[in-house]
């Protein structure tokens, strides 16, 4: 039973490469192999450190390039040196793949060995989440996980990765966002319920204070009447 869940599982992620595979044109053939080359990442690189000297001083700036470092390094090599070697998967673009032949290769290039994990998506994906929760800034964060996305989509594009190869590496982390974003949205509404309350408060404050003036007004004008009937009538 289970050997024939993993085998479907299996034949259903080569389906669906082949499918995405399938779907190649000129410009892709071109555009492809440059975004997912090392050139890609010097203009988000420039931009995030355009982004973090803009928001913080230059200590700060400094430790998230570290961290940023630490976590790329860490996503690399832990895929690359410790995964790999107990895996084995070979690529679909590998010789030693089943499907090998009916791969779209695009200018010869069949990349390594093994491909599972890949090493762009953890690497993408782990700069994306860093991101994500350092900055909490919706159109960063759209941004960057689009440009992970499209990245990890290139290595399918291109034959050197199963779907599977990519959704399982993202697949945690993204819930994790997603809980994050919903508690942060939970506690932008408490806050906003919180500020409307105390504004109701101060409001309701305002009316009493005004209330009570009037009132005073109106028996300060009641006694300058009393007052000036009773000099006519004297």
């Amino acid at each position: 039973m289970t050997y024939q869940l993993l085998q479907s599982l299996t034949e259903a992620d080569q389906s669906l490469l082949l499918y995405l595979n399938g779907l190649h044109n000129t410009f892709g053939d071109y555009f492809m192999p440059v975004f997912t080359g090392k050139w890609i990442w010097v203009p988000m690189y420039a931009g995030i450190l355009y982004v973090l000297l803009k928001n913080y001083n230059w200590k700060v700036t400094l430790l998230c390039l570290i961290a940023i470092t630490l976590t790329i390094t860490f996503a690399d090599q832990v895929c690359a040196t410790l995964i790999r070697p107990i895996v084995e998967r070979p690529r679909p673009s590998n010789p030693a793949s089943p499907i090998a032949d009916l791969v779209h290769i695009v200018n010869g290039r069949r990349g390594g060995g093994f491909g599972f994990p890949s090493c762009h998506a953890s690497n993408s994906f782990g700069l994306a989440f860093f991101l994500v929760f350092l900055f909490r800034k919706r159109w960063l964060s759209l941004f960057i996980c689009i440009w992970a996305t499209v990245n990890c989509y290139t290595r399918i594009y291109l034959g050197l990765h199963y779907p599977k190869e990519q959704w399982k590496l993202i697949e945690y982390p993204l819930k994790d966002m997603v809980t994050e974003l919903e508690k942060s949205v939970k506690s932008n509404k408490s806050v906003v319920k919180k500020v409307s309350k105390k504004t109701e408060k101060k409001e309701k404050a305002t009316e009493k204070v005004i209330a009570v003036k009037d009132g005073e007004q109106d028996a300060h004008n009641s006694k300058k009447e009393e007052r000036a009937e009773n000099v006519k009538a004297n």
